[in-house]
Parts: C-alpha cells; sequence; structure tokens
C-alpha cells in the first residue's frame, strides 16, 4: 500500500521543516521513511549519500529519530535509558565512555530531568516520559533531529520549553530539524519552512506565511480557522466556530 507518493524536496543543513496536514496525510510515514524504519521507492539522501547505503549504527550516527510513540520499558531508570541514545558511538563490545556519561547527564539537565535520573520510566508522568525521550535524542549528538509530534504529551509551557531547547540546539550546534507537529501555531512559530502534506501528497512547500493560510487549511483541514498576523509577522492558528 502506497502512503505517500510523489513528493519531492530537499533541506538544507541547519534549516528547520516542519510537516502538517490532516491525520492520515502521511507526515508519520515520510519521518519513518527518513529514518530508514519504513520501505521506500525513489531516493533519499543525507549529505548526498542514500540512506540505504548506510548501516543502522551509522545512519543512527547522523539522524535522531523521536517517534510518536516510544517504547519505554517501564522498569529503566532515566539515566540509562537516555543513556541508549549513546548506542551508535559504543562499539559492539565496548561500554559506555566518560564522554557517553556526560552527553547523557547533559541531556538530563537539559530537559530537567536530572532530579528523575534514577527514578524508573513507569514513574514519570506521559510529559516526563515525553522528555525523556528528546533527551535520549539529544544525548544520540545526532546532526539530524527528526521529530514526530514531540509536543503531544506536554502542557503548554513544557510545549514551549522542549521547543526552544530544539531551538537553542539547532543554532548552538548546527542541528538540522524535522518534525511533524499537529499544533499548527508551534508549527509557524519554530520552523523556516513548512511542507504541508494531504492524502499522501506534498500540495505546499514554503515560508510558514505562505502555507498556513486560511484558504489551505479550510481546504485540506476541512476546517474553518482564522490566521492573525501579530507583532513581527508572527502567526496564530484559530478556529472560528462554525454556526
Amino acid at each position: 500500500m502506497r502512503v505517500v507518493d510523489d513528493v519531492a524536496t530537499g533541506v538544507a543543513s541547519g534549516e528547520w521543516v516542519t510537516l502538517i496536514g490532516p491525520n492520515g496525510a502521511g507526515k508519520s510515514t515520510l519521518l519513518r521513511a527518513l529514518a530508514g524504519l519504513a520501505q521506500y521507492d525513489g531516493s533519499i539522501t543525507i549529505g548526498g549519500e542514500e540512506i540505504s547505503s548506510l548501516g543502522r549504527r551509522e545512519l543512527a550516527r547522523r539522524i535522531a529519530f523521536v517517534p510518536q510513540s516510544p517504547l519505554l520499558p517501564p522498569e529503566m531508570r532515566v539515566r540509562e535509558y537516555v543513556l541508549l541514545g549513546r548506542t551508535p558511538h559504543i562499539g559492539r563490545f565496548g561500554a559506555e565512555s566518560r564522554a557517553d556519561l556526560e552527553a547523557a547527564d547533559r541531556a538530563l539537565v537539559r530537559l530537567d530531568l536530572d532530579r528523575f535520573a534514577q527514578r524508573p520510566l513507569r514513574t514519570l508522568s506521559g510529559g516526563e516520559q515525553q522528555r525523556a525521550v528528546l533527551a535520549r535524542a539529544l544525548a544520540q549528538e545526532a546532526p539530524v533531529l527528526v521529530l514526530d509530534e514531540p509536543t503531544t504529551a506536554l502542557d503548554i509551557g513544557r510545549q514551549q520549553q522542549a521547543l526552544d531547547l530544539v531551538a537553542e540546539l539547532r543554532v548552538q550546534h548546527g542541528l538540522t530539524v524535522l518534525s511533524a507537529m499537529h499544533e499548527l501555531t508551534l508549527a509557524t512559530l519554530y520552523a523556516d519552512r513548512l511542507l504541508l502534506l494531504s492524502s499522501g501528497t506534498l500540495v505546499a512547500d514554503g515560508p510558514p506565511e505562505d502555507v498556513a493560510t486560511e484558504e489551505l487549511i479550510s481546504r485540506h483541514y476541512r476546517a474553518t480557522v482564522s490566521v492573525i498576523t501579530g507583532e513581527g509577522g508572527t502567526l496564530t492558528v484559530v478556529p472560528v466556530r462554525r454556526r
């Protein structure tokens, strides 16, 4: 079954590109293909190399993937889980180095999880678990970060903190970020460029002000919205009640 079809685009180094679109549009499938987790026809390259030619370990050194529904071993401690992000950097029969431990600890601090380091994952709230998943990805220290609905389980404050952190790390370390997001206002705030998918097809590709329009959102989401332009050109997408 073909879920996504005829998508052709590129992402520049250091760019933040966000996929938007209604449920079932193919956003998660496309991100999984980028991370080497879904079969595809055609070509996906990173740094000029086809991802299918890269081994799992090498691909994981280049792309850190945060899935929408990650597997969380309930009895594993938070620090041990975050340390799994260092797996691509550890030899087959090797042990974690001091650099690996320090990378995991930095990620815990950045996500405000250091006080939970020794707690089992099952004791965390949904939002705290989501932050642990993001911390594991950050510990991986890959140049490309792929986020599938990274703020789903977070309240508005934690959403902003998580996305601000990604934006900060992007500037500090030159991260390239690809994400899928349902919250359109947040997508316009953080992304340099939006890709609008609808029924598995790329229907719009451009800066937020060109893609998050009332006409496109109405047509492809079947929603009535108002797009408000604020100070500095920020966009807010507001649902309008139908009468």
